[in-house]
């Protein structure tokens, strides 16, 4: 059933669940017209920036009308939290900003990669522990994402992130910290669920303290005996996604009739993007696409009755 048949949200997914980015080698025998196609067959709307991607944007627009698909944002990674790039960075980021402006992007999805786990280029591969942040490198990143935050409105564009796990933005102090020493009218939130609960922060309680200041969504579960594991065992992150710790909306064990619900009262008009990376060679990429939309729609539908009563 097609979405907009049943609620008024802006409902997308991520290409990650067919062709993953962080993780090359899965699902590289996937093509952009197969992917485009199925995302467009179950109703999605639109979808973020992937490598399966070309990456020209009047092509790449031509390519997405074809399919009745519009491109919703790009996840940019940055280093502003190094002082000694951060013109560097801001330079680089500009350049994103009027790519995704040309493609008719409201948003610019950020991620601050430095002292990351697995995505800091100056760091070694092999280094699996995430460095975190030194006072002085949050002053950086404050600044950096203050001053990008002004080029995305000078663009028409909000800048909203994504806090990550792996990174030095992951767990529920290292969030809360973030959106106590940024501007709120500069730096909005990528609510990511499976992200919250994977930092220790309940989906839910995340959603409620920070709802004002949330433009833009992304929906995924997680399986909590995975989590444990990884948990226990003190799993990397690229290796926890490997071993299955994420999956669509209704297939884990986060509770999303309460987070739909407060959606619902909110009035939230941002996109919601369906972004569960797995393995498409263990969960079929088209199957889980399904499944989250059918759930998607079927829980929104049900709160909408009992609304009614």
């Amino acid at each position: 059933m097609n979405q907009t048949q049943t609620n008024h949200f802006r409902i997308g997914i991520a290409p990650i669940s067919w062709v993953n980015d962080d993780i090359p080698g899965l699902g590289d025998h996937y093509t952009q017209d197969q992917v485009l196609s199925e995302m467009s067959a179950l109703g999605y709307i639109s979808t973020e920036m992937g490598r399966l991607f070309m990456q020209d944007p009047p092509t790449l627009k031509a390519k997405l009308e074809e399919h009745g698909i519009q491109l919703a944002s790009k996840f940019v990674g940055t280093l502003f939290s190094d002082a000694d790039r951060l013109e560097e960075e801001l330079q680089s980021f500009s350049e994103w900003v009027k790519y995704l402006k040309e493609m008719g992007c409201e948003y610019v999805i950020v991620c601050e990669m430095g002292g990351s786990m697995h995505w800091d280029p100056r760091r070694s591969p092999e280094d699996m522990k995430i460095q975190k942040l030194t006072d002085k490198e949050w002053e950086s990143l404050v600044e950096g994402l203050h001053r990008a935050a002004n080029i995305c409105q000078e663009n028409g564009m909000l800048l909203v992130y994504h806090f990550h796990a792996g990174t030095v933005v992951e767990t529920a102090g290292e969030i809360d910290r973030l959106m106590e020493v940024t501007d709120p009218n500069l730096v909005h939130l990528l609510y990511d669920t499976g992200h919250a609960l994977y930092g220790g922060y309940d989906p839910l309680e995340l959603f409620k303290k920070y709802r004002d200041r949330i433009q833009y969504v992304h929906l995924k579960d997680v399986r909590r005996e995975v989590l444990e594991h990884v948990r226990k065992e003190n799993i990397d992150f690229r290796s926890a996604v490997l071993k299955g710790l994420f999956t669509v909306p209704g297939d884990g064990c986060i509770d999303f009739v309460p987070i739909f619900r407060e959606l619902l009262e909110r009035n939230y008009n941002g996109w919601i993007i369906v972004e569960a990376e797995q393995d498409p060679a263990v969960a079929h990429p088209y199957k889980y696409a399904q499944m989250a939309m059918e759930y998607i729609n079927a829980t929104i539908m049900s709160i909408k009755a009992m609304n009614q009563r």
